[in-house]
Order: C-alpha cells, then structure tokens, then sequence
C-alpha cells in the first residue's frame, strides 16, 4: 500500500481550510495555524488519519464487504468514478437519492425495474410496442442508469461509506448515522469530525487535494482485495492436497493386507503346496503298491 507524504499533500493543496469566520470549533485539534484569515489544516495529522482510514478499508476490502463512496460535488465527481470504478466499489456522484441507506429495499426495487427493462428491450415483444412507447421507456431507463447504475452490484447495505465534503452530503451522513454503518470523510474546517467515525482533515474543495486521498483508499482496497484473492488460492490449494492425500488413503486400504510370509517373500501358491506336501508325517503319506 502506497503511503501518502506530507510533500504530495502540501503540493495539492490539502492545508488550506475555510475562513476563520466559518470554521467548527470541533476542528481545532487538527488547524495548525491561521494565516491571512485563513485556517491551515495540520498534515502530520492528515498524514496519521489518512493511515488509520486506509488500514480499516483495506481489512473491510480484505472481507469480501462492500465501501459506498459519495460525492455529488463538481471537483470531485469525475476523479470518485475514475478510482472507484477500478475496484468495483459503489459510488454515488449523481444526487444523493433519498432513503438510498434507510429504505433500502425500495431502492433495490429500482434496481431490478432496470434489469426487467434490459431483458424487455432484448425480448421480441419489443418491436410490438408503439414508438412513443420505447421512447418513455428508454427515457426511463437512461434515468435510472444514471442515478443508480454505479449501485446496481450492490445488493445489501454497504459496510462503510466514504463521504467527502460532510455539509454537502448531510442526508448520506444521517441516514449512516441512524443504521450505525462507520462513515470515512474528507473534512474540513468547516465541519463537525465529531460525527463521523474515522475523519480526515484536509481541503475538500480541491480537486488535486481529493484525487490524493482517493487514490490512496482506493490502492488500500485493492490490497485487501489482492490479499483476499490469495487466501482463497491457499485454501483451494490445501483443499486439493487433503482431497489427494484421502484418494491415497483409501487405494492403500483397497488392496487390503498380504497374508502369508511366503507371499510377502514373492514365493507363489505352487511353492506352498509342495512345501505342504514335504512337511506331511509318514504315517499320513499314501502306500504304494509293490
């Protein structure tokens, strides 16, 4: 897993915060100083949080689980959906649909209507329907997809979500809030950390500050996601060592045990009838007629 420096973080902006009038005091422990009226986030500490979230992602990736990122902000969309995409994670840069988290159900129902609208269009009762129609339809299904086609492989609640900029994304926050999902941020000084489970301090307006973060959740995922690979190798391969090992077993049991010494020396059944013969008392052997 690749570790974020401080000189990467310093050149993409991440130290800058928000005016001094519009800042959280809940963010005092992680603003380094003020400067032209302007709060100057901490990295060393950025740094720290930055190890801790990519370490608790990785063993949640690690698990086979799912992480949900979201961002609906110009800076961020484009550089979420690059990244995210590479590790097949769910991502949400669209608006943020309502009860996505609480009434997740019903959103899974939209989910399928646009599969059941895909097997339609592939289906020959295609063609019966009038052009007006398809055309509603296919409307339809292009909203969907953009709304939720980046969620479509997410069949259960996630097991974290990923949130950058808090104030933006208030409805996401709350609803992983109310069901007890851990929540990872980007946040700035403008924001309460206090409501999320594992913060990191940094400029969440720039589009260089939050394409350095991503990529570094986004490489901790794919570790996990590697390691996880090769576990499931060394089980498949200690399973088929067992399964060889048991076939063994069971031919050596099938020919079963050699009776006899003589056997076991090579001598066969002829030699052990004439031996028989030599070893019979005299009193037993046949006479034979003069």
């Amino acid at each position: 897993m690749t570790k974020v420096n401080f000189d990467q973080l310093l050149e993409a902006g991440a130290h800058f915060g928000h005016l001094k009038r519009k800042w959280n005091p809940n963010m005092a422990p992680y603003i380094f100083m003020e400067k032209n009226g302007i709060h100057i986030i901490d990295l060393h500490k950025t740094i720290q949080k930055i190890d801790e979230a990519a370490n608790v992602i990785k063993q949640i990736a690690q698990s086979g689980k799912k992480i949900l990122f979201v961002s609906t902000k110009k800076q961020a969309k484009e550089i979420l959906a690059e990244h995210v995409k590479n590790v097949n994670m769910p991502f949400v840069t669209e608006r943020w649909p309502g009860g996505m988290l609480t009434n997740f159900n019903t959103i899974r129902k939209a989910v399928k209507k646009m599969s059941s609208i895909d097997s339609l269009i592939k289906s020959p009762q295609w063609e019966g329907i009038s052009k007006r129609e398809r055309l509603q339809i296919q409307r339809e299904r292009a909203k969907l997809e953009k709304n939720l086609g980046s969620i479509a492989d997410l069949t259960r609640l996630p097991a974290a979500v990923f949130v950058i900029d808090v104030l933006k994304e208030h409805i996401a926050v709350a609803e992983a809030r109310k069901l007890n999902i851990p929540l990872f941020a980007i946040i700035d000084t403008n924001s309460d950390p206090n409501l999320i489970d594992f913060p990191i301090p940094a400029n969440d307006d720039a589009s260089k500050s939050i394409n350095v973060i991503i990529k570094a959740m986004c490489e901790a995922i794919q570790e996990g996601l590697n390691e996880k690979a090769l576990s499931n190798d060394k089980m498949e391969e200690e399973e088929a060592l067992e399964e060889d090992v048991s076939i063994k077993e069971d031919e050596e049991e099938d020919k079963g045990p050699r009776t006899g010494r003589r056997r076991r020396m090579g001598e066969s059944d002829g030699d052990e009838v004439k031996d028989e013969k030599k070893r019979r008392p005299a009193s037993r052997r046949p006479i034979q007629k003069k």
